[in-house]
């Protein structure tokens, strides 16, 4: 993995209260993490959005040969 320097102005009292809630021993741990989460909260919308796509191509309630997703979970939802 490739390592590239960082240098920027930040708020201070936000580094502050990053650096009081990190784990980690330096500022260039704090930012890895602080981007990996970034990176992984946007994925996570990306399979969001995906899934909020397919559920209004294909309703819950369109049925299949399985029948409908809805009135599976209704079953599910009184075992």
């Amino acid at each position: 993995m490739a390592k590239v320097r960082v240098s920027t102005t930040v708020d201070a009292d936000l580094l502050a209260r990053a650096r009081s809630v990190h784990a980690g021993p330096t500022d260039a741990s704090l930012l890895e993490a602080a981007f990996e989460a970034l990176v992984r909260e946007h994925r996570a919308g990306e399979v969001d959005r995906a899934y909020l796509a397919a559920y209004r191509e294909r309703p819950m309630d369109t049925r299949d040969e399985w029948g409908d997703l809805a009135t599976f979970l209704d079953a599910a939802a009184g075992l």
